[in-house]
């Protein structure tokens, strides 16, 4: 029975994420339901020294509650701040600034195939600045599309290479990184664990070269499709100038600078630490508004005004809000986690489980979840929302199987944002076709083959370095 309704669980979750509603609802209300069969069972609530209200028919809610204020003074608050800082860089116009500098050289490169691993890094590199893939999709398209196409590049191979920019860059400020560090970091094994050293001693050691095959991938794939189709370069004389940004040269290269401040911090901070041995401890939220106070000085230098500028950081408090849907995602799969483990479910994996590793199987959960995040991504085209509804349960789990977190966590995460640019159902991938007035499944195909390299690369080395 207990196996039937974790079944069912899922089954539900799984059904609302490939049709796209809230899934957030999906798992508080499937968490309660679980909690409350548990409890009809004779079996406690699966929250350490979780206190009742007295009144059994209350105590899910109570338990959501507990988890909002657990979730909100850990990796919530770091969310927020994040959606902050991004919303504000974009008021006061330092992300277009950014994306100008990072993009302007390469209006001289005539060379098609030589642009195509070159975009797709510098690409890469802007999702630091930002985060959202079709956000970015959006500003590559208004921007680096023209010029691609004017050096003679194929319209399907620059909106395939626009539609793959923003995969795993290794970041400390991503919402996913700062999610899983926060739960690694409650177990014995990762004690204090904080972001920068999540992604700076283990994602990176992923994603840096699964990164680097990609590009190489996108370069071979993208070459053989223009040349089975026949495609020729055509270009033109003009490639088509940057609009130029006003403003001095201190002016771009401070702003230029500023979205990128904190991760600059966070990098040099933890250079100091491995080489100098350093004791300096800066967490993602202190960067974040350390680089917040110096944006306001700027702006205040820039504009000559305070009034407008305290104005302006509005901004900052308006996207911590538009953050919290994250955050809520997160206590709803923690909820729905706590149902899974009240009615005993981990429990009875652990023992199903046990003895799988030591006979040389240990890949077998990683190679399962990453399977299925493929299925769900490129059915709903979400490459997010598994990976966010899995993170409390990614701890459990490895220790069922009796393997590193590690080898769950950065497979799934890195798998889940690869694979969004193959699902012609995806938010990224209908934007660029709509806009470059192709079919998806055009896209997809030309996208296809550089994700799919990305996900089989990434799943080896990470199951050579962490199992």
């Amino acid at each position: 029975m207990m196996y039937v309704t974790a079944a069912l669980a899922v089954g539900v979750v799984i059904v609302m994420l490939i049709k796209k509603m809230d899934i957030k609802i999906s798992l508080f209300f499937m968490g309660i339901l679980l909690m409350f069969a548990a409890m009809a069972c004779g079996k406690e609530i699966a929250i350490p020294e979780f206190q009742s209200t007295g009144i059994i028919w209350l105590d899910p809610l109570k338990a959501i509650a507990d988890q909002f204020k657990s979730i909100i003074t850990s990796s919530g608050f770091i969310i927020l701040i994040l959606g902050g800082y991004s919303a504000y860089m974009t008021r006061i116009k330092a992300n277009d600034v950014t994306v100008h500098s990072l993009i302007k050289p390469i209006a001289g490169i005539k060379s098609v195939f030589i642009l195509i691993p070159i975009v797709f890094m510098i690409g890469n590199v802007l999702s630091l600045v930002v985060p959202s893939a079709s956000n970015l999709a959006i500003i590559l398209l208004s921007t680096l599309y023209p010029i691609m196409v004017k050096v003679g590049m194929n319209p399907l191979t620059a909106g395939a290479v626009i539609a793959t920019t923003a995969t795993v860059m290794p970041t400390p400020l991503g919402s996913d990184n700062v999610a899983i560090a926060a739960e690694l970091s409650k177990t014995a094994e990762f004690a204090g664990l904080t972001a920068s050293d999540y992604v700076f001693r283990y994602h990176i050691i992923v994603s840096v070269p699964t990164l680097l095959v990609m590009a190489l991938a996108h370069y071979i794939w993208q070459k053989y499709e223009d040349k089975r189709v026949g495609y020729e370069e055509v270009c033109t004389e003009d490639t088509g100038a940057i609009e130029e940004i006003s403003g001095g040269k201190l002016y771009r290269t401070v702003y230029t600078i500023l979205p990128l401040l904190p991760i600059i911090m966070l990098i040099g901070v933890f250079i100091l630490q491995s080489t100098r041995h350093i004791t300096i401890t800066i967490s993602v939220e202190v960067a974040v508004l350390f680089s917040f106070l110096v944006s306001i000085i700027c702006e205040i230098i820039r504009t000559k005004s305070v009034q407008k500028t305290l104005e302006d950081t509005e901004a900052f408090f308006t996207g911590m809000g538009g953050a919290m849907p994250i955050v809520a995602l997160l206590v709803a799969g923690t909820t729905f986690v706590v149902g899974l483990q009240s009615i005993g479910i981990i429990e009875a994996l652990q023992n199903t489980m046990t003895g799988i590793s030591g006979h040389g199987m240990g890949f077998v959960l990683p190679l399962t979840m990453v399977i299925l995040t493929a299925l769900i991504v490129i059915l709903s085209g979400s490459g997010t929302a598994l990976f966010f509804a899995m993170v409390p349960l990614m701890v459990p789990l490895a220790q069922a199987a009796g393997i590193n977190v590690l080898a769950l966590s950065i497979p799934m995460g890195i798998a889940g944002n690869l694979l969004r640019a193959v699902s012609p159902v995806s938010a990224v991938v209908m934007i660029v076709s709509g806009t470059i007035e192709k079919e998806p499944f055009q896209i997809v195909r030309r996208t296809a083959v550089p994700m799919i390299t990305g996900v089989i690369f990434m799943f080896i080395i990470s199951m050579s370095v962490f199992l």
